[in-house]
């Protein structure tokens, strides 16, 4: 089994619904990747732990989802050099804003790329990974334009599909 290149982490297992779509994204382009659940505040101590063993075990990438506080992204950022994404879970008294938030807006030196919050937010940051691994991968460039060319394909289609039951009106 290959060494996983990304690293995923959530708060608690009802975040998983949203985080399967960063696993979905990079299944699909053969990223391979570990997905854990560890708190920032329930578990603090194995939190940090994970951070900081990450490098050391081949990991490239963070992707850390959470919601409420979500101060797990910011954790896991300031355990380690790697790149970490946060992805900001709904929840809450208000639906996430809490989450993106306490995600967004970490201090001067312990950046943490932010995307949307939910599952579009997640699938953004499964692309996102992989955009950054394919840095030094030529495949994985292969990858995303054949991924950007199939969007493009996509919408053509059902636009297609649109002027055509229009044309019946």
């Amino acid at each position: 089994m290959e060494k996983p290149k990304v690293l995923m982490v959530m708060g608690s297992d009802s975040d998983l619904p949203v985080m399967e779509e960063a696993a979905k994204i990079l299944r699909q382009f053969g990223v391979p990747f570990e997905m854990r659940i560890s708190s920032a505040h329930r578990c603090p101590d194995r939190t940090a732990q994970l951070s900081a063993e990450a490098e050391g075990r081949g990991v490239k990438i963070i992707i850390a989802g959470a919601g409420v506080a979500a101060h797990l992204a910011g954790v896991m950022a300031a355990g380690t050099i790697l790149p970490v994404i946060g992805v900001p879970i709904a929840g809450g008294a208000i639906n996430g804003i809490d989450a993106l938030y306490s995600t967004v807006q970490m201090p001067g030196g312990i950046p943490v790329a932010t995307v949307a919050i939910g599952r579009a937010g997640a699938k953004n940051a499964g692309i996102l990974a992989v955009q950054m691994l394919s840095l030094s991968d030529a495949s994985l460039v292969r990858k995303l334009k054949e991924f950007r060319e199939s969007m493009a394909r996509e919408v053509e289609a059902k636009d297609r599909e649109l002027q055509e039951k229009l044309s019946h009106l």
